[in-house]
């Protein structure tokens, strides 16, 4: 049936005014970013490189000015060149005689050594000469890194939010994540808020910015296909926070340290160490996530981290290159056909930028090395025991520097390795935990191994050797010696006059001490308050305490031990719960019988030692008790009625009770 209105298609709905265009990214990857998963494509990475670390410190050190040509010199070789020589086309390795010819004006500084009977490491002038008596110290450039860590951990927020790897002596990876999350929420209140309908995969509102002021040193331009017409996105936004971030640390770094060091932030450590060699010295570079193909196309792929050794000659001598772009145009099956199904995945993703790896903010110490290279080679234990006595010297000073003496770090083994010829042999030992580790615990261990090495055989002549400690362990936290637990001198005085004065506020007085042997076993088992007896007027018995039993008598028993009399009818007979004592005539409860016949019985042995014939009181009522704890405690099976007592031994005198 057909309706009788002409049909009127619907109009389009049009979008309502101020609708916000949508991110690609959700608010999962927003909760993600706060957990700096590596999975987030939010995250940020940031790495730091010192600029010719080592000549950076000898520059300071000694108060060189930036622009003056220095390396740093071992032996005849040189391992560092500030930037300022380079210009002049020194490089690495070059000997002293050819550095000084290419730039007669650079300073060269020896690095600092190890002298045989020295208990530091030195800077020694003539240290170049004495290769065959001398061993490298790299210790001054250990602390600075570490002043150079600290830096950064202080500029940083505190951890958790703080993660942060020390790569090596001069470098280092910050994963920011974290930090930057913390950072939009407060800067973007619209993504604060929970996801629509709770669904996390919802997507962000669209940054509320079409322009960056990006203000670093190097921005890698955009792949082919990216413009910068394009309205940046989140993963924009955190980069630029980022790089906000990393400007702090590094100022912070030049103006607390005078050192200079160069940056890389990207979304993972590979891309980000790249970048920080892209630009240098004293620069910055900032890789986003639109730009990461242009960026790698332009690299070896040998000098990518894990490609530049065996594997990467493995690569090129495969696939006849070494150039990323020209890589990326191999399939992933044919990767998996050459280089196996793992190393060709790995390859395939690592050339696109692909690194999945952590920031670990473990950042200390796991192994220490000490070693030597003789050339001449040494010849006898003499030699390699002063070497070792060096070598412990060298470990110690820095195993104190990680706490060994406060008992912050300690390591639980240690090794020697001894190359003879092309043969090299180790020995490994325990380092004792129950005592505290010096020098000479260390330097004994280690002769020990080189004596185990040696009767081995063929131990001369020795062209290297190396001592090392690892296995380290943290030692107990929050532990006090028992001094921590007291007080001295004008503390402790404090504390008496504070304790005095608020026994006095509240009108306390100190007990009195007293003397010892006031009064015997059965004085004290009878210091308690009696009832008067008539049988007891004795000034001496009579002094003696009262039985509490008496005085804590049931309600139906009268002070005077009887039971209280009924006005309508006679004495009620005790219940089957009470006993009448035989010589008292006391009504008690029954099941204080026991302790009431032995106080009796106490009672009597007192009268007896005073010679007062009351004492039989107890026995002429045929009453006395079985053997009690009091009468084996008092040892008194000798005491009874009327009976003579034991003849007293020679040497021996009576205690007098009461």
């Amino acid at each position: 049936m057909s309706s009788s209105q002409p049909f009127i298609p619907s109009s389009p709905i049009s979008p309502p005014a101020g609708h916000l265009r949508k991110s690609k990214y959700t608010f999962k990857h927003l909760s993600q970013l706060a957990l700096s998963s590596p999975a987030c494509p939010l995250r940020v990475i940031a790495h730091i490189d010192l600029d010719a670390f080592y000549a950076q410190c000898e520059g300071v050190r000694l108060g060189i000015a930036e622009d003056q040509p220095l390396a740093v010199q071992q032996w005849q070789g040189l391992i560092a060149i500030n930037y300022p020589a380079r210009k002049f086309g020194l490089s690495r390795f070059i000997d002293i005689s050819e550095a000084k010819k290419l730039c007669p004006s650079i300073i060269l500084q020896h690095v600092a050594t190890w002298r045989e009977g020295d208990a530091k490491w030195a800077y020694h002038e003539d240290a170049f000469a004495h290769i065959a008596t001398h061993k490298v110290s790299l210790d001054p450039y250990r602390l600075e890194s570490r002043r150079i860590l600290s830096t950064i951990k202080d500029v940083l927020p505190a951890a958790p939010v703080q993660r942060v790897e020390k790569a090596s002596v001069d470098e280092v990876f910050l994963d920011l994540s974290a930090q930057i999350h913390s950072i939009l929420l407060e800067r973007y209140p619209e993504i604060s808020g929970p996801a629509p309908y709770d669904d996390p995969t919802e997507s962000l509102p669209r940054p509320p910015t079409t322009a960056l002021d990006w203000n670093t040193d190097a921005l890698v331009d955009l792949d082919n296909h990216e413009t910068e017409d394009d309205d940046p996105d989140w993963d924009d936004i955190a980069m630029l926070v980022g790089s906000e971030i990393v400007s702090s640390v590094r100022a912070a770094i030049r103006e607390r340290l005078k050192y200079t060091c160069s940056a890389g932030i990207a979304r993972n450590k590979m891309i980000a160490k790249l970048g920080s060699a892209h630009k240098k010295p004293n620069q910055q570079t900032i890789v986003r996530n639109r730009a990461v193909q242009q960026f790698m196309g332009g690299f070896k792929f040998t000098k990518i981290r894990n490609l530049g050794g065996k594997l990467g000659e493995d690569v090129v001598a495969k696939f006849g290159t070494e150039e990323v772009k020209e890589l990326l145009d191999v399939s992933l099956p044919q990767l998996k056909s050459k280089l196996g199904d793992d190393t060709g995945s790995w390859v395939y993703e690592i050339i696109r930028g692909e690194d999945s790896s952590e920031v670990n903010s473990r950042t200390q110490i796991k192994s220490m090395l000490s070693a030597k290279s003789f050339r001449p080679t040494i010849n006898s234990s003499d030699q390699a025991v002063k070497w070792l006595r060096i070598f412990v010297a060298d470990i110690f000073s820095r195993l104190v520097e990680e706490g060994v003496l406060e008992h912050k770090r300690r390591p639980k083994t240690i090794n020697l390795h001894h190359r003879q010829g092309g043969q090299m042999r180790s020995r490994q030992a325990p380092i004792p935990s129950g005592r505290a580790l010096d020098e000479n615990v260390l330097f004994e261990i280690a002769k020990n191994l080189l004596g185990q090495i040696i009767i081995d055989g063929r131990a001369w002549p020795c062209a290297n050797l190396q001592l090392s400690v690892g296995g380290f362990e943290e030692g107990p936290t929050g532990n006090r010696g028992i001094g921590g637990f007291l007080v001295r001198g004008e503390e402790a005085k404090a504390m008496k006059r504070e304790s005095e004065a608020h026994a006095s506020e509240h009108g306390e007085t100190r007990a009195e001490k007293r003397p010892k042997n006031e009064h015997g076993a059965i004085q004290r088992f009878l210091s308690r308050q009696e009832t008067s007896h008539g049988d007891s007027d004795d000034e001496d018995i009579s002094s003696i305490p009262t039985h509490p039993d008496i005085r804590s008598v049931p309600p139906d028993v009268s002070r005077d031990g009887q039971q209280p009399k009924c006005e309508d009818g006679p004495p009620q007979p005790a219940s089957s719960d009470t006993f009448t004592c035989s010589v008292c005539q006391t009504i008690l409860p029954l099941m204080q019988r026991e302790e009431h016949e032995d106080w009796h019985f106490a009672k009597s042995i007192v009268a007896a030692e005073k010679g007062d014939p009351s004492h039989q009181a107890w026995t002429a009522h045929g009453a006395r008790p079985k053997t009690t704890t009091a009468t084996r405690r008092l040892g008194a099976s000798n005491v009874h009625g009327g009976h003579s007592q034991k003849k007293v031994a020679k040497g021996q005198s009576r205690l007098a009770f009461g």
